[in-house]
């Protein structure tokens, strides 16, 4: 990866993107693309494309005969998991709600940014002004003062954000009912070509999605490159869904992350053999679509050497593959295009919370690059070009 890699990677990072909040990162993204993109587009939700237009192969380079340039799709999805604010109660207090599936075990005591309007109170959603944030603090009873019998969870309905109001007229001068929430956390570089951060699920899909258009268009391939942010994926998969009509690729890599199973508690039951610092990994199974399978390169040998491969039943809940099993240009049709899950691992640790256990662990290498996502224990080396 280099300085130039890295520096739109930070910069996806420390975009806040929790779900229908997307404008920034969008333009953060299409900024990096349109350097090298023949196109871009977007939708009225989002949704970004970039295009690389490669020319039709000749009827000589052509098995078919077609004279036509195939179609792929590299994609992944722009937004993050977060928090709202859904109420604002007498003395001040913002009551949350979940944005995706937050995790109720690791947000108490946490430091967030509730993110406003713009500076002037003006709506920044086109992006061309940094919005405001408010800190504050999720409230945590400390542990001189609970039950030490009774150390159960409180879901994120009866959790609340302190932001040193005194009263709800105080609060509601800053911030409004439906601002959204995210942790107050910072990219970092941790030892060991490592690093930390919020939200790499899935900014490492759409940076890899770019990264994969501009290997193309630098290659000059005789192929046309879609590479496709996507929106609202971890509050229904909605936005790869609403691409996967317009857009009808001849094929699609979806790219993720996955459970590596290489740490403590790990659910080693579940996630198969996958390791941090093996590679990223490949799906093969029955929702993964023959042709693309037979053209991915297998994992490893039987033995379980080399990249991983694993094995999948069923459909995951993943935003990219409504875009790959989305219907083609005819929305009354019910072909699918063929498609693949190009995959990086992430380790679910817990991450250390104020009175609760937990703490820090190692993470995967690709190359000499590492990340992990430090605030939803999403752990996944980045990409080397």
């Amino acid at each position: 990866m280099d300085d130039r890699q890295r520096e739109f990677l930070d910069a996806l990072l420390g975009t806040a993107s929790p779900s229908g909040f997307g404008t920034r990162c969008r333009r953060v993204w299409i900024d990096h693309v349109i350097e090298f993109a023949d196109e871009v587009s977007t939708d009225a939700y989002g949704n970004a494309v970039a295009t690389y237009n490669g020319a039709p192969r000749s009827d000589a380079d052509s098995s078919e005969g077609s004279g036509t340039a195939p179609s792929i799709a590299f994609a992944g999805h722009a937004d993050e998991i977060g928090l709202i604010a859904r109420d604002i109660d007498d003395e001040g207090f913002c009551r949350l709600g979940a944005i995706g599936g937050a995790d109720r075990t690791v947000s108490q005591g946490q430091h967030v940014r509730i993110h406003t309007d713009g500076p002037d109170g003006s709506d920044a959603s086109d992006g061309s002004e940094e919005p405001a944030s408010i800190p504050g603090v999720i409230g945590q009873t400390a542990i001189h003062l609970r039950e030490r019998a009774d150390d159960s969870l409180t879901d994120v309905s009866d959790q609340y954000v302190d932001i040193g109001t005194e009263n709800r007229e105080e609060t509601a001068e800053l911030v409004d009912v439906g601002d959204p929430i995210t942790f107050a956390t910072e990219t970092e570089n941790l030892a060991g070509a490592r690093m930390a951060a919020r939200g790499m699920d899935n900014r490492i899909g759409i940076w890899a999605a770019a990264e994969g258009l501009r290997a193309a268009a630098a290659a000059k391939v005789d192929a046309t490159v879609h590479a496709v942010s996507t929106i609202q994926e971890e509050v229904g998969l909605k936005g790869a869904r609403m691409v996967g009509f317009e857009l009808a690729p001849d094929a699609v890599v979806a790219v993720d992350v996955t459970h590596a199973i290489d740490h403590p508690e790990s659910g080693t039951g579940k996630a198969g053999s996958i390791s941090l610092g093996a590679g990223p990994v490949i799906s093969r199974g029955s929702t993964n679509h023959p042709g693309t399978r037979r053209s991915c390169p297998r994992g490893g040998d039987r033995r379980g050497n080399g990249r991983p491969t694993p094995g999948v039943g069923q459909l995951h809940g993943d935003g990219r593959r409504r875009l790959l099993h989305g219907a083609r240009r005819d929305p009354g049709a019910v072909g699918r295009a063929p498609e693949s899950l190009y995959a990086h691992p992430r380790r679910d640790d817990r991450h250390r919370r104020p009175g609760g256990p937990g703490g820090a662990s190692g993470v995967g290498r690709c190359g000499r690059e590492r990340a992990r996502d430090v605030r939803h224990r999403h752990t996944a080396p980045c990409l080397n070009s």
